[in-house]
């Protein structure tokens, strides 16, 4: 083939991946760049098209099999994957990416990657400085944000990843906003109690591609491992109205006429206050009693550290109580359903306090700032949905008393 029949085949080429990538963004499918991890072997360093976001200034993922570490499994799609891990000093490893186009809030996607867990993943230990397997099963979390490794909205999850042959991890996206970036993150079992050693390695992660919000996606039965789950609740039993007459029946007790009731002498509970925004509430609007919703605090998953996003709500929470002075508060926290009770109540609890903390750090006195982690008592929707789950967990502010 001579140089211009090489030219006119190139241009061929890139005029079919050209019209190919039309017809995707027509259809709504969002891609990703160098989707398998394909590049050269190597530790330390992410495949091209991937940033590295790696927590505590460790080193950045591998691409896989480099022999390093002892990781030689072959690759489910081209030449290589990646290698991400967590360690035992707290910290874990993160690739992010711009996508081809936005997610749009309100449309629903699918998405699929290739994942398992190699047997040997040898380095050393953070702690002891000894020789560590980095073979404890980790999750992979996704992400949907507005830049290179932000977190904004938790897209998906995995359990564990247990299986040392690769298996396709399906999942159905449901973004709350318009999210323009992606980002795969190693992550601990969840409630994380110490940080360990562990690897999660992935490829040929598939496009981004829209479906029906009511399709469900069957999961295959060997990808559904064992996880924590909370425990189903069992209806209330209703009443036995047929068992008058029977055997060991107790006789049916004549019922009373109930009493009247008499005109309540005691003010109405204040109304609950949803999304509330202390920049504009007036001192006049509040009465002892009455809770205030903030759906402008958020924090890191599974944890008690502020999402820097929160700053402003906080702020002006404290700019609010710097300019009432006797006012004294309760800050409530509370979490979605999809944890046990004792650690709902233990992450509830620890988030108010650091919010409590926050604020007297910035001039309230510690006597005006009360705070209660309430767990998952009291929903406000229901936990089967990424948006009720968001609405549950959330922070409170009950006013305590107001002066005189």
């Amino acid at each position: 083939m001579n140089s211009l029949q090489k030219a006119i085949a190139l241009l061929l080429m890139a005029s079919a991946a050209q019209g190919t990538l039309n017809a995707q963004q027509q259809d709504g499918v969002i891609t990703l760049v160098n989707p398998s991890f394909e590049d050269m072997p190597r530790h330390s360093k992410p495949p091209r098209g991937w940033i590295d976001c790696g927590s505590g200034g460790e080193t950045p993922v591998d691409v896989q099999p480099s022999g390093t570490f002892s990781v030689t499994k072959p690759a489910h799609d081209g030449e290589t994957y990646l290698g991400m891990v967590v360690r035992d000093n707290d910290t874990w490893e993160m690739v992010s990416q711009r996508l081809s186009a936005p997610m749009k809030k309100g449309t629903c996607y699918e998405f699929s990657i290739f994942l398992c867990r190699s047997e040997l993943y040898v380095s050393y230990s953070r702690l002891s400085d000894e020789t560590a397997n980095y073979t404890t099963p980790a999750k992979l979390r996704i992400y949907g944000g507005y830049d290179y490794c932000d977190k904004q909205y938790l897209l998906g999850e995995t359990n564990l990843i247990i299986n040392t042959r690769w298996l396709e991890y399906r999942f159905k996206f449901d973004p709350l906003e318009n999210y323009s970036h992606i980002s795969f993150e190693a992550f601990y079992k969840t409630p994380t109690l110490f940080p360990y050693n562990g690897n999660i390695l992935a490829d040929k992660a598939s496009a981004i591609v829209p479906i029906p919000c009511d399709e469900t996606l069957a999961e295959k039965e060997e990808l559904k491992q064992p996880e924590q789950k909370p425990a189903a609740q069992t209806p209330p039993k209703k009443p036995d109205t047929t068992t008058a007459g029977k055997p060991n029946s107790p006789p049916a007790q004549p019922t009373s006429p109930a009493p009247r009731s008499e005109p309540a002498t005691t003010e109405p509970k204040p109304a609950i206050v949803e999304n509330a925004d202390f920049s504009k509430i007036k001192r006049s609007d509040l009465k002892k009693g009455q809770t205030l919703r903030l759906e402008g605090i958020l924090f890191e998953v599974d944890r008690s550290v502020i999402a820097k996003e929160s700053y402003t709500a906080l702020n002006e929470l404290v700019n609010f109580m710097l300019e009432n002075p006797d006012i004294t508060i309760e800050i409530g926290g509370h979490t979605n359903g999809l944890c046990s009770d004792a650690f709902c109540d233990q992450l509830s609890t620890a988030r108010a306090k650091v919010v409590s903390e926050y604020m007297a750090q910035r001039g309230i006195p510690r006597a005006r700032l009360q705070y209660k982690g309430y767990g998952k008592r009291f929903p406000i929707a229901g936990n089967d949905t990424p948006e009720g789950r968001r609405k549950n967990q959330r922070v409170e502010v009950k006013i305590l008393d107001m002066g005189s």
